[in-house]
Order: structure tokens, then sequence, then C-alpha cells
């Protein structure tokens, strides 16, 4: 009875709010009324830049394909999922805070919209649509509105230009300048480089801009609350928990099958896991007093070797909390009396149907809202056992890998 009363009043309030949001949603069935009214417009949008598309792709050269589908790379979910431990590792905990929720906040919000909207991609041909990573085939799977990697570019690029600039409060407007230029360039060429891949028309790469803004405007009137919250805040890992679990349900359903709900769950799970490692690790690895890159206390050799400990470490992790949430989530789901299903994680529950229907399976049936509203016969347990993958990989950079670093006086 106690530990509810330290609950605080907000938590309650917002948690309501979305379970609410999630009720009326489904019931009223918004998805289909918002993409009934703003699909048809985006299309017409698609259809008419392909000229400016095929117009910029007139320029095609080797050096062009190359240097764009670098840069493409370079912004890319995968980069930013390698480079964020490096950036607590180094010190720099408040700065990998921010970035690793705006990150998983423009993930939900830009991928939502994708799915809402629906709208296409580029139709090839005639584009030319180049797609030479991996990476990038799962990226042409998801719709186009809007791009999500000049949506990413603009929230964190913007937002590492606030801080370093909030640091360094005795620079001369030379370099404020000087910042400000390579960021709105570096935001261009990305823009422009979805467009000369044949990844994005013009009204895709305007949307992730805007959203971009908007985001990273309502971002830099908030973030020192929500790292307070984080760091020092009362009932912060049930919270983060229960707001979790309730993302997964408020996602909406898209016309057709598309990866963005598995790219949203996985973002998810890293920050639920950043937040819950910080929550209970943050006096003794994470204030703001800690040794940082490029200081006697720590040095290019000791970050390197922190390099060396902490990237098989949280592999490592990555895959044990994979395989145990394979073995324990079907046997809670049976104990609870919930019927589930795997798409591709636990071959004992995979169904005998095809692989493009089984695909689909995955696909439809991992929008756990439809679990109050519709009548299936299972649920999808790889959305539960994807979501604790990544907690476990993301609780291992803020608080086992330092511990490591701790013992090894690294």
């Amino acid at each position: 009875m106690e530990s509810i009363m330290l609950i605080p009043t907000w938590q309650v309030y917002f948690l309501f709010g979305v379970f609410t949001w999630i009720i009326f949603s489904s019931i009223f069935n918004f998805t289909k009324k918002i993409r009934s009214l703003a699909q048809p417009c985006v299309i017409h949008c698609v259809v008419s830049g392909t000229p400016t598309i095929l117009q910029i792709q007139k320029y095609q050269h080797g050096f062009l394909d190359a240097f764009f589908s670098g840069l493409s790379c370079v912004v890319s979910v995968p980069f930013y999922t390698g480079f964020l431990p490096l950036l607590f590792w180094s010190g720099h905990g408040k700065l990998a805070r921010q970035m690793t929720l705006l990150m998983a906040f423009c993930d939900y919000l830009g991928n939502c919209i994708k799915d809402v909207v629906s709208a296409p991609r580029p139709k090839s041909p005639p584009v030319r649509i180049l797609t030479a990573t991996k990476d990038e085939k799962e990226n042409a799977l998801e719709y186009g509105l809007p791009s999500s990697h000049t949506l990413n570019t603009v929230c964190l690029s913007g937002y590492l230009l606030h801080y370093v600039l909030s640091c360094h409060e005795s620079m001369g407007s030379f370099y404020h300048i000087a910042g400000i230029t390579f960021v709105c360039l570096f935001i261009g060429l990305i823009g422009l480089g979805r467009i000369y891949l044949g990844m994005h028309s013009v009204i895709d790469i305007f949307g992730g801009l805007v959203l971009g803004l908007t985001i990273l405007a309502f971002w830099l009137q908030v973030h020192d609350s929500i790292d307070n919250f984080v760091t020092l805040g009362k009932n912060v890992t049930y919270f983060w928990i229960a707001l979790s679990s309730l993302l997964l349900f408020a996602y909406p359903t898209p016309k057709h099958p598309t990866p963005s709900f598995e790219f949203h769950t996985a973002f998810t799970g890293v920050a639920l896991g950043i937040v819950t490692g910080v929550q209970q690790t943050y006096h003794q690895f994470h204030h703001e007093n800690v040794s940082r890159l490029f200081t006697p206390q720590l040095t290019i050799p000791a970050f390197a070797g922190r390099i060396l400990i902490g990237i098989p470490t949280i592999l490592l992790v990555k895959f044990c909390s994979k395989a145990l949430a394979k073995w324990i989530l079907p046997i809670t789901a049976s104990a609870l009396g919930i019927p589930v299903r795997s798409s591709g994680y636990v071959a004992a529950l995979i169904g005998s149907s095809g692989v493009k229907k089984s695909n689909e399976v995955k696909q439809s049936g991992g929008y756990l809202q439809k679990m109050f509203f519709s009548r299936q016969d299972s649920f999808d347990v790889d959305t539960g056992i994807r979501l604790l993958q990544y907690a476990g990989l993301a609780w291992s950079v803020v608080d086992l890998v330092p511990s490591l670093f701790s013992q090894l006086n690294l």
C-alpha cells in the first residue's frame, strides 16, 4: 500500500491517457479515417514528384552512388546503435541519454506516420532505386512519408549542435555560424541523397524535415526535465516498463505489412534498457563528474580498452537475452493461458504455413492494440522477445559494462 502511494499522480494520469487513446483509436478506427484523408494527396505528390527525381538521377555517377550510399549508412539506425554505446563510455552520459531517447521518440513518431499514411515510395521503373546494403533493402520495405533518414538527421545533429554550443558558450559567433552551416549542409546532402538513390520523393524529404524541426523544437523545451526524471525521478523503472508496454499497443496497423513495427519495438527496448540501467547506476557511472575522453582520467588507450571489452560484452548479452526470452516468454504465456505463435524466433511455435503467409502473420499480428478488439487465434511472441533482447543489450551498455570497466580500472 505504501509503494502505491509513492507513485506520482502525473504518472498515473499520463499512462491512463495513453491507454484511453489506445481504446478510443481502436474503437473508432482512427488509422483508416486519417489514411483515407491523407493518402490520396500524398500519393498525388509522390507521382507528380517523379520528374524531379528523374532530373536529379540524370547526374548518375559511380562516385555519387558510393558517396550517397555511404552517407546514408552514416545516419542509419545501425550506425546510431553502434555509436551511442561509445558515447556513453566516453563519459558524455547526458548527451548519450538524450540522443538515445530522442532517437526512440523520432523512430516511434516517424514510423507511426509512415504506417498511418501508408504512402508509397517512388515507382521503379522509371525511378532507379539503389539499395547497396541489407539495411537499405529493409528500409525499402517501409512506406515513404516521412523520410526517417532526414527526420533523424535533423533531430540528432540539431541536438548535438545545441549540446556542443551549450557546453562552450564562450565560443564566438563565427563558430556558431560555422556549426549551423555545417549541420544545414549535412541535412541537405542527406535529403538530396535519399532522392538521388530513389528511396524517397520530395514530399517524403519535406515531411521528414518539417517533422524533424517540430520534434527538435519540442525536445529542446523538455530535455532537461526528461533527464532529471530519468536520473533522479521517483518510480522511473516501473513507469517506463508500463509506458514501453503501452507503446507496443499504441501503434497503427499499416495498409500492407512493413518492418516499421519491428524497428519501433527494438528501439523501444533500447530506451527501456537505457532508462532502467541509468536509474540504477547514475551516481556510480553516469553523473556529470565522471571521467571523459581526452582527459588525464580517460586516455585514448584506456578508451580503446573499453571498446575492446564493451563491444563483445554487449553482443554476448544481446544473444543471451534473446535466448532467455525465447525460453521464458512461451512458458509464461502458456501458464497464463495466452495462445502465442512465432514468426521466426521459436521453431516449435512456427506454423506449418508457407513463408509468405508466415511473414504476413508476423507483420499484421504484431500490432498489439488488436488484442482487445479482434478475434485472433494467437499472438506473435517475437514482439516480446525483440523488446527484451534490445532492452538487455541497452542495459548492459550502461550498467554491466561500466561495472566491468570499474573492476578493470578502465
